[in-house]
């Protein structure tokens, strides 16, 4: 089955961020041969249109990055690239989109022109905010863009979106401590930066209980690092974490709440306290006017909460309506994993939901 074939192809060499040149390579070839222009809107990024003849155009994206992880698959197709794998399903959307291609090659008329995105840069800086700079949506008139991630957990097969809140806003969290170090027996002399870390972490995390049980967030750190031996004061706290919400309102209420309370545990411990945010991806929200189109158009499941993992096409949302959707892996290895695989055949079913969507939504 080619659909099969592509992904094995593209599993094989992963390439990361935005230096995609065999991937890149291999989707042209795919394309060429078909009933559709071919063109590159920026580096690494390719898209094809297919014209219908229509006055606008629905949009279908994949991303095309790997993860820099070590295969352990054991796989006969596994990557030949050291410590490079397509953990996160980037080979599969690929191979769902060049078999949609295939088939919207075949067709005489469609209800809107069609345009496929073949992106860069997903797991790292947002190749879509990139490629929504270029200007391609509005220059070839695209009215909604659509997508997909495969998701272990959810049934094999199974395609499922929500409206609304789909997948999280997040930036991380990283908060250096600067007090003065002491040998304990004269621990007046020191400033103890372990416990102004501890302070901070206490009122941060109480800042976030506080919030409304109905409020879709996440405020979590993984690191905490403080001192160098047991008889010394702390003259350096380090905590790293992670900031995920949907609302805007929130995200930004939390981010603000977290440089207050900094701010106050520096005036009162005597520590200098430094808190560093990025800016992350935007939260995925599906807008309801086009998930209610859409759900009158093809059949999908409905999922019952968002998730508080985070996807770039939150930027393709902030341009022009856009749906995400999930398609089951089951039972398989989690994302980003090592291991991470899945059965084939539900790429055919990923095809199938595109090409009904891209029929059927008028």
């Amino acid at each position: 089955m080619q659909i099969i074939d592509d992904r094995r192809a593209l599993h094989r060499i992963p390439e990361l961020d935005r230096t995609l040149p065999e991937t890149m390579a291999y989707l042209k070839n795919a394309l060429s041969c078909l009933n559709c222009q071919v063109f590159s809107p920026m580096d690494s990024a390719l898209c094809a249109w297919f014209d219908f003849g229509r006055s606008d155009a629905i949009a279908f994206r994949s991303d095309a990055d790997a993860l820099p992880v070590q295969e352990n698959t054991r796989l006969s197709f596994a990557s030949c690239h050291e410590g490079r794998m397509h953990a996160c399903g980037h080979d599969g959307h690929m191979a769902i989109l060049l078999e949609l291609a295939r088939r919207l090659s075949q067709k005489t008329g469609l209800s809107h022109n069609v345009l496929l995105v073949f992106q860069p840069a997903e797991e790292t800086t947002g190749g879509a905010r990139d490629l929504c700079a270029t200007g391609v949506f509005k220059k070839y008139r695209v009215s909604a863009i659509f997508g997909l991630h495969l998701w272990p957990g959810l049934e094999s097969g199974v395609v499922a979106s929500r409206p609304r809140e789909m997948m999280s806003r997040s930036c991380e969290v990283k908060v250096d401590i600067l007090g003065k170090s002491a040998h304990i027996a004269k621990a007046a002399e020191g400033i103890d930066a372990m416990a102004a870390g501890v302070e901070f972490y206490r009122r941060v995390m109480a800042m976030e209980g506080a919030l409304p049980k109905k409020v879709f967030r996440l405020l979590r750190f993984g690191r905490f690092e403080s001192g160098t031996v047991c008889n010394v004061i702390s003259g350096h706290t380090r905590l790293e974490g992670s900031l995920r919400a949907f609302q805007d309102d929130v995200f930004y209420t939390l981010r603000a709440g977290i440089v207050s309370i900094g701010k106050d545990i520096e005036r009162s411990s005597g520590c200098t306290v430094r808190v560093s945010m990025n800016d992350g991806y935007p939260a995925v929200m599906n807008p309801p006017a086009l998930y209610a189109k859409v759900r009158q158009a093809v059949d999908f499941a409905e999922l019952p909460a968002p998730s508080m993992i985070t996807e770039d096409f939150s930027w393709y949302q902030k341009q022009l309506p856009g749906l995400f959707f999930f398609l089951g892996t089951g039972d398989s290895p989690a994302l980003h994993a090592d291991d991470f695989n899945f059965d084939e055949n539900i790429l055919e079913k990923g095809a199938d939901f595109f090409e009904k969507l891209a029929e059927n939504f008028t």
